[in-house]
């Protein structure tokens, strides 16, 4: 069990006028009106600091917190290989299944969480902190720093102006355009669109029209690695690292990662599964451009896991 959270929320001026129990049920749609309605009953709920038993009418500008109870979190895997440590960058192999930063469901079985554990057990003043963030399903290279500069830093070069080049392995359905030494580039936009769980999520171009609220610029460049029985091994090279951009793209081409349980080939989104449940096979496993110190250019290489090894079950 973890000690609980408190969420915020300010209430908009479009808001104004209408009942709290209301205005989180269509914000936070994974909770129905009836439970945010209970959660007021036994005052988890407070509205600018004063804590409620019964609904209230908002105004614009009012401050809503949600006291969560503590909670049982999901077993995670809580061990990793250090690729690189020189002090204050420090490089690990994430495993899947390992949330790096507190969302989902997760607070205190994270990455980070974990890496300050150990820091205060060694009495370390300066803790490593995410520069970026892998999916949690998404194993990988996952690159951190103590210092705060050296983050500012770091994430000037992660941006797609920063030249940092980045390499995954994607395990997917035969991609029936590409053939060994062939490249494939994606540049459709990563859109955010409608869903019935979480209100909005990102996602492929839909087919049809239908509501979207943003849209962000995305090119990954698609290779073929190796072709299996099963489908076909890709290496797939971002610079962009918009939100699930390579299971977007996939999708966006009719080629989902295999096991992924939101995207289908189709465009269209599985209405009960979330970005955050596994099943896929995706692994950071190149990183190039990246420099620190900023003369100092580094070469980091995670070793895929045994299923994305090479050499398993290929095809002709």
């Amino acid at each position: 069990m973890n000690h609980g959270w408190i969420y915020s929320h300010r209430v908009r001026a479009a808001d104004n006028g209408r009942l709290l129990s209301v205005v989180l049920a269509e914000r936070y749609p994974h909770s129905p009106l009836t439970t945010w309605q209970q959660r007021l009953a036994v005052g988890e709920l407070s509205l600018n600091s004063e804590v409620l038993h019964a609904d209230r009418v908002l105004a614009g500008g009012d401050v809503i917190h949600w006291h969560r109870p503590p909670w049982l979190e999901a077993a995670i895997p809580d061990q990793w290989d250090i690729l690189h440590d020189d002090g204050d960058v420090l490089v690990v192999n994430k495993p899947s299944g390992l949330p790096v930063m507190p969302g989902g469901g997760f607070l205190n079985h994270t990455l980070m969480a974990l890496l300050e554990q150990k820091s205060q057990s060694l009495g370390e003043v300066l803790v490593p902190k995410p520069i970026h963030r892998l999916g949690r399903f998404t194993s990988g290279l996952q690159v951190c720093a103590r210092r705060p500069e050296t983050r500012a830093a770091l994430s000037t070069q992660f941006r797609p102006e920063g030249g940092c080049r980045k390499t995954y392995l994607a395990w997917t359905p035969r991609v029936e355009s590409l053939q060994h030494g062939d490249t494939l580039s994606v540049t459709t936009d990563v859109v955010e669109r409608q869903h019935p769980l979480l209100g909005w999520i990102w996602g492929p171009e839909p087919q049809a029209p239908e509501p979207l609220r943003k849209r962000l610029s995305a090119r990954s460049i698609l290779q073929l690695r190796e072709r299996r029985e099963a489908g076909d091994l890709l290496e797939v090279l971002i610079r962009t690292g918009r939100p699930h951009q390579i299971r977007i793209h996939l999708a966006q081409i009719g080629c989902p990662l295999l096991g992924d349980p939101l995207f289908k080939s189709d465009q269209q989104l599985y209405a009960k599964a979330t970005p955050g449940d596994g099943g896929y096979q995706l692994h950071a496993w190149r990183l190039e451009g990246l420099c620190w110190p900023p003369s100092k250019p580094l070469f980091l290489q995670a070793k895929a896991p045994k299923r994305l090894a090479d050499h398993e079950g290929a095809a002709p």
